[in-house]
């Protein structure tokens, strides 16, 4: 039993991000078609809870290039896990989100060119405003968050603006891992894993939670979820092209084992290198 505690010590969480099942609806659907069009993005929310997923993401952009308000509505209504909205620190935004009062409001960059992401929020440049619309959401009892790339100055201006929680932005981590086909003796790779775990070890220092996410798929997740005090990992555009193949509900199921063998290679490194501090 105390092998078995220990295997379950500090797993992150899973939140799947769905904004891809809308992504092909709207390929062929716009506008109020979203109300019929396949697949429904509501629908996919069940498969992946169904999977094992701790939580549900979406993204409602400004321009509603793939999810969109109808959609936002439903799954606050039925989401049985926690319910996390990403979104711009804009005033409708806001108004949206305090309306809906997702469990965790996340505050993102947007920009109209880009694919996706880009990168992290810029709250030292902007420390007014972000902490202004930080207290709005913690006024609707959201949870605020912010997308943040590790970065120092970010993150303790994150904490000034009062933030809960700061995810930490992963692609540059996920493009050295492919460009180094995962090779950790590589010293850019190396380098990418310091700097999202330092940057966590940061987070929880000023008490805030540490999440992670941006194009993590099931060749990389494992060297994030086995970074110290993670809390949650968010994943979408890996886990919704798996489920082409295999469907949804089996693909977050093999995220999730992902996940779980990666906390697991941390704690066996833990044993070897400090048994008596691992067993205390």
């Amino acid at each position: 039993m105390r092998c078995e505690s220990l295997l379950l010590l500090n797993v992150p969480l899973l939140s799947v991000n769905i904004d891809h099942i809308a992504t092909l609806r709207q390929a062929r659907y716009r506008g109020t078609q979203s109300d019929f069009g396949e697949p429904d993005a509501v629908r996919a929310f069940h498969e992946a809870e169904l999977g094992g997923a701790d939580g549900i993401t979406v993204h409602l952009r400004e321009d509603r290039r793939h999810i969109v308000d109808r959609d936002v509505d439903l799954l606050r209504a039925l989401v049985r896990t926690k319910f996390n909205l990403e979104m711009a620190a804009t005033d409708e935004m806001v108004g949206i989100a305090a309306r809906v009062r997702p469990h965790t409001a996340m505050l993102v960059p947007e920009g109209r060119n880009e694919v996706t992401t880009e990168g992290g929020l810029d709250v030292a440049g902007q420390p007014a405003r972000i902490k202004d619309v930080v207290a709005r959401l913690h006024a609707a009892g959201c949870t605020a968050s912010a997308f943040l790339d590790a970065d120092d100055r970010q993150v303790d201006a994150a904490r000034a603006a009062g933030f809960d929680v700061c995810e930490v932005h992963t692609g540059p981590y996920a493009a050295a891992f492919l460009k180094h086909g995962g090779d950790l003796r590589v010293p850019a790779l190396a380098a990418e894993v310091a700097r999202v775990w330092r940057a966590g070890g940061r987070i929880r220092s000023l008490g805030m939670r540490f999440n992670a996410g941006h194009a993590l798929n099931y060749n990389n997740v494992a060297l994030i979820a086995q970074a110290p005090g993670v809390a949650e990992l968010h994943i979408g555009h890996a886990i919704v092209s798996r489920a082409v193949y295999v469907g949804l509900r089996t693909a977050t199921k093999e995220m999730v084992r992902a996940i779980h063998a990666g906390t697991r290679e941390r704690l066996a490194s833990d044993l070897v290198n400090h048994p008596t501090d691992s067993l205390d």
